[in-house]
């Protein structure tokens, strides 16, 4: 069993085929659904997103921006045209003018300081960034993430800004929870997205949640994204 190093990007062998088997039956648990299935490759190295790509998966993410950017720029043409590439960690306003250069969606976007930033380096780049924020529904004090009541505050302003499209919101649960304690904050989540496009008049279709120990829970209460790592790459 392939168990992920403390060494962030360290190269493993992963067998393409492996992963290949691993999707499907991810994919087979989820099929009553449309969500989208991120391969979570920030304990890997360039290979797991070669291999990943092998097995049929066009969307990475990754959360620690330099050993990212090192692994995305080592890629062959083809992967690095035909993928798509989410930052899904907490992300520093110094590391946002790199981090753009190499990411399609920002999934982590937890403070209007780190919007507007991500909005003044995305016109410098003529770019139109695609980001989801992240709410911290559980309030757990490790974690980094809106409160619902901070978001509701800052929502209006972050709406404002120019070259990013808010698509929507992400949500990491606690590893401890029970199963029915992720039912209701994944719930949570989807209902406070629902308040946010009624109150604001806009449409926030995705939700970012589910991991491997949870996305079946997810995708049952509306996740339209699951971003799984272990379960794919054991």
């Amino acid at each position: 069993m392939l168990i992920p190093t403390k060494d962030w990007g360290e190269d493993l062998k992963i067998n393409a085929q492996a992963v290949k088997a691993n999707l499907q039956e991810i994919q087979q648990k989820v099929a009553h659904s449309k969500v989208k299935i991120i391969a979570v490759t920030k304990y890997f190295g360039r290979d797991g997103i070669i291999k990943g790509y092998e097995a049929g998966i066009r969307d990475f993410g990754e959360s620690r921006a330099i050993d990212a950017i090192k692994k995305i720029e080592s890629l062959p043409k083809e992967i690095k045209e035909n993928s798509t590439f989410h930052f899904i960690g907490h992300l520093q306003s110094n590391k946002v003018s790199k981090v753009l250069q190499y990411f399609d969606v920002i999934h982590s976007v937890d403070s209007l300081k780190l919007a507007n930033t991500i909005s003044q380096v995305a016109c410098d780049l003529n770019k139109r960034e695609r980001i989801l924020l992240q709410v911290n529904n559980a309030g757990e004090a490790q974690k980094f993430g809106y409160s619902k009541e901070n978001l509701l505050n800052d929502f209006p302003e972050i709406l404002k800004l120019k070259n990013i499209e808010v698509i929507g919101l992400m949500n990491i649960a606690p590893l401890e929870a029970s199963p029915k304690e992720l039912e209701m904050l994944f719930r949570d989540i989807r209902q406070f997205r629902n308040i946010l496009e009624q109150k604001f008049n806009v449409k926030l279709p995705e939700l970012s949640m589910g991991m491997s120990n949870d996305y079946e829970i997810a995708v049952k209460e509306g996740a339209t994204i699951i971003r799984i790592g272990r379960k794919l790459f054991k």
